[in-house]
């Protein structure tokens, strides 16, 4: 079952979702979107400690983290 883990500073939300479920993509999609837009960086997991940057909603991705933005100050 694929999930989307949302990392923030309080640590991390899990949003698994059925890849045979219509309305369960499209939620997932319009998760991907609302974050992105948002500053969080998607990328998926390609292997043990490796990951890349994605830029569009992948619903056969295993594992998507989503990233908040840096904030320097």
């Amino acid at each position: 079952m694929p999930i989307q883990i949302v990392m923030d500073r309080t640590g991390d939300a899990r949003h698994a979702f059925d890849a045979g479920d219509r309305a369960a993509i499209e939620e997932a999609k319009a998760r991907f979107s609302e974050l992105t837009d948002a500053g969080y960086t998607a990328a998926v997991r390609t292997g043990p400690g490796q990951q890349r940057i994605i830029r569009a909603f992948d619903p056969d991705a295993k594992e998507t983290l989503f990233f908040p933005r840096l904030v320097g100050g």
